[in-house]
């Protein structure tokens, strides 16, 4: 699915002169994110497991596994090395891929692994840059967490959830701890985004039950509790919200975490 930019006129010089590293940024948001940064006029960088085949992608992608300590390493020295310290630091990378059966069907393996990925690999990131923010005392870092970690769902995302948890009482804490330093830390919480992988989620989901991709999204958003605006995010919505967050005109905002569900979480 292409990820489409918004109809709306976007300042094409709001971030020139910055240099933004958003990781996961090839698909889905983190793509829309990439996208929204260069639009606004930055040098991006992303990772990947494996570069984009569009020849006109708008950022340098550096190829890694930033879900081990050496992987991670590796991509924050290669781009301190050739590109130097970002000001702004998206850290978007994360997913599940653990087995439906509840705890029980959770090893420590499996645990690891989502905690590698959805909260360690921020750690290592922002243990190799933001020190350098703070030299300069400017900088901004994002953390893009899940309502998941207010609504788990039981069955197959407990690790997953306990993960983006840990990564808002994190960020929270990283903020009190740098923005007196001039460093500003947000997150970024999102419900559910409508993405290339959910399209392939519905097609699968009805293809099984021999119903409609909007029936099949339907009965996904009911089983979330339903979401109130009637619909999941685009991928550019949440990158318009980091992009706020990212600038300037977010200069007082510091240690919050925004939720982008439609209205999902049911309370406040």
């Amino acid at each position: 699915m292409k990820i489409e930019q918004p109809d709306f006129p976007i300042a094409s010089e709001e971030f020139a002169g910055r240099l933004v590293f958003v990781t996961g940024g090839t698909k889905g948001a983190g793509e829309a994110m990439v996208r929204r940064f260069a639009a606004g006029g930055a040098t991006v960088i992303t990772t990947a497991r494996q570069a984009p085949e569009d020849p006109d992608f708008p950022a340098s992608v550096i190829t890694g596994n930033l879900a081990t300590a050496e992987g991670a390493a590796k991509v924050a020295a290669q781009i301190t090395g050739t590109f130097g310290v970002p000001s702004i630091l998206v850290q978007n990378l994360g997913g599940s891929d653990s087995p439906g059966g509840g705890f029980a069907a959770l090893t420590d393996d499996m645990w690891m692994k989502e905690l590698n990925l959805n909260l360690l690999a921020a750690v290592r990131l922002d243990r190799a840059f933001v020190p350098a923010m703070l030299q300069r005392r400017s900088g901004v870092v994002i953390h893009i967490s899940s309502i998941q970690r207010l609504l788990p769902l039981h069955e197959s995302t407990t690790a997953y959830a306990a993960a983006k948890a840990a990564l808002t009482t994190y960020s929270k804490a990283l903020s009190k701890e740098v923005g007196p330093k001039g460093v500003r830390v947000t997150a970024v919480s999102p419900g559910w985004i409508n993405t290339e992988n959910t399209a392939v989620f519905l097609q699968r989901l009805a293809e099984s039950a021999g119903i409609t991709t909007q029936q099949a999204q339907q009965n996904v958003m009911a089983a979330l509790g339903g979401i109130p605006l009637g619909r999941p995010a685009w991928p550019w919505e949440v990158a318009e919200l980091v992009a706020f967050l990212a600038s300037d005109r977010a200069a007082s905002i510091q240690g919050t975490e925004y939720v982008i569900d439609g209205g999902t979480v049911p309370t406040i």
